[in-house]
């Protein structure tokens, strides 16, 4: 029978004694998607532009989505993220010259993710984050990502770059979570022990699986109640500790 997570409604709260460093997931837990259809359109023209496309930019944009649809089941499966050259030039547009995608794939990328959304900042996160780092937490970001430039450039932009010690991107390291080692290369790069780091994400099956095959010291998941009963009964692994707001992290955490 699988124990019950920590929630701070009930049980007991688990020790956070010996963590030193916080990871957090991008999507659903740093920042949150939301529709934007001028945003969108206006991405989808835009990727229409760069490869000279003489078809209309919805047309191509849905062509688009459906060999990504392909490319993320290989990517699942594998636990591999290709890099933006290689996306563009064997699974989203292979009968155009590499010539020409090659040196716009990071642009291309970056259009993309745009027509999926607008990606904000949570709005709690500039405050817990400055709040951790205070009370002597290293923070990283760990994330399944397609792009390279985006995240760090997004983190710049936000001042936020101060902050994280350790950013590593699937698109850039090549490993996907749940695969443990791109929760290895996190704990390297910021110089903690794998068992004195934690990880905070959305996702029951691929973010604790891997927090836990790579021995963090906590697997924790921000989840809607509702989301979280529908993801449940199609994982094997619980997180130790379920938050339902990002300023919940400032209980579990007090200070190293």
């Amino acid at each position: 029978m699988k124990s019950l997570p920590y929630t701070p409604s009930a049980g007991v709260k688990p020790s956070t004694a010996g963590i030193e460093a916080i990871f957090l997931d991008l999507g659903n837990t740093l920042r949150i998607l939301f529709k934007d259809e001028q945003h969108q359109s206006r991405a989808r023209e835009n990727i229409a532009r760069l490869v000279n496309a003489s078809e209309p930019a919805d047309i191509l944009c849905e062509r688009l989505d459906e060999r990504y649809k392909v490319y993320r089941k290989w990517a699942f499966q594998n636990r591999i993220e290709a890099p933006e050259a290689e996306l563009w030039t064997k699974w989203l547009l292979p009968e155009l010259p590499a010539d020409l995608l090659n040196p716009i794939a990071i642009e291309l990328t970056f259009e993309y993710r745009q027509t999926m959304g607008k990606r904000i900042i949570h709005p709690e996160a500039h405050q817990v984050i400055t709040e951790l780092t205070q009370r002597g937490y290293r923070l990283g970001i760990i994330s399944n990502v397609i792009t390279s430039q985006e995240v760090p450039d997004w983190l710049v932009e936000d001042g936020l770059s101060e902050y994280f010690k350790a950013v590593v991107l699937s698109s850039v390291f090549g490993h996907r979570k749940p695969d443990p080692k791109i929760y290895w290369e996190g704990s390297r790069l910021i110089g903690v022990p794998a068992d004195r780091c934690v990880y905070v994400g959305d996702n029951l099956s691929r973010d604790v699986e891997g927090t836990h095959k790579a021995g963090f010291g906590l697997s924790i998941i921000l989840i809607e109640k509702d989301e979280y009963d529908k993801q449940l009964p199609k994982t094997e692994y619980l997180p130790d500790v379920v938050i339902h707001e990002f300023s919940q992290l400032l209980d579990l955490f007090p200070g190293v």
